[in-house]
């Protein structure tokens, strides 16, 4: 990357800014900077803070872009950071809708920044938002990210359901009953309704479950197609974070009593050997009940 100036493997094409700095020791990277971005894959949260928290210095500010619930504890990012870095660091967490080709490519893309830190997140927000770049703020981090960790799981099963054929009015049903799903957990969690409507809770899950740019969108498609979850990942070649966030929201879930069908019978595709098509038919013969339920 340092000699060819881009990452020829996830995103070709797309040089990098002269001012952007690649550095292989951690130490070095950290070395006099203020505000530090992570971007890991959240199995790998955990262990990067660890290895950063003796690199801090007085001022650090740290935000992170990982999403998912780590499957040891069931535990947000946010506070996994706060278990690592204690109390006194102000933190931040960035989330889409945003796919980074489109990012690379200069597309219009607007995303979500959340922080309790009204400043910091204020800063954050000015120094990455460009002329086709646009950061909204917000003071809801568990709103965003439970919006970034089920929406993974949720559209693998969007992904099965059209690769199964089951057409356009299956996938509109499972993106909005999706999003019930995901406001019910959120709100268990103490998150705010209103940021489910946002750009990191409706947004990202229409995103995600919609276009083909989308891995777990594709890995749903793949297990549709008959293949087996190590075949599609070999297929796609990056991290599906929906596998692993189907199994933490599934058991989030259960130890929280909150009801989420959706997201159960993508566990049980992922997990228990189900068949997508009879994980379908087993959402279709729930017993009905009015759309605006109150539990």
């Amino acid at each position: 990357m340092v000699d060819e100036r881009e990452n020829k493997r996830y995103l070709p094409d797309v040089p990098f800014p002269d001012n952007l700095r690649a550095y292989p020791d951690l130490e070095d990277c950290l070395q006099g900077a203020r505000d530090i971005l992570v971007v890991v894959p959240s199995h790998g949260l955990r262990d990067t803070l660890t290895r950063i928290k003796p690199l801090l210095g007085p001022d650090s500010r740290v935000c992170w872009a990982t999403k998912g619930f780590e499957l040891s504890t069931g535990k947000l990012p946010h506070q996994v950071a706060a278990e690592v870095l204690g109390p006194d660091i102000p933190v931040a967490v960035l989330s889409g809708p945003t796919f980074a080709k489109e990012v690379g490519a200069g597309l219009p893309t607007a995303m979500t920044i959340a922080s309790h830190d009204h400043e910091f997140a204020q800063a954050l927000a000015v120094a990455i938002s460009s002329d086709n770049f646009r950061a909204y703020t917000s003071d809801d981090i568990i709103g965003v990210e439970v919006g970034g960790a089920v929406k993974n799981a949720l559209a693998i099963g969007a992904g099965m359901s059209d690769g199964l054929g089951f057409g356009a009015n299956t996938r509109i049903a499972l993106i909005n009953r999706g999003l019930v799903e995901l406001m019910r957990l959120g709100v268990a969690l103490g998150a705010k309704k209103e940021t489910f409507m946002g750009l990191a809770g409706m947004g990202d899950l229409v995103l995600t479950c919609t276009d083909n740019l989308s891995r777990n969108r594709r890995m749903g498609l793949a297990l549709a197609a008959g293949k087996t979850i190590e075949e599609a990942q070999e297929e796609i070649q990056q991290v599906v974070e929906g596998v692993k966030a189907a199994k933490a929201v599934h058991e989030v879930a259960e130890e929280l009593g909150v009801e989420m069908p959706i997201v159960n019978q993508v566990y049980r595709i992922l997990y228990e050997g189900v068949s997508p098509r009879a994980a379908v038919e087993a959402l279709m013969s729930r017993e009905l009940k009015p759309e605006s339920d109150h539990h």
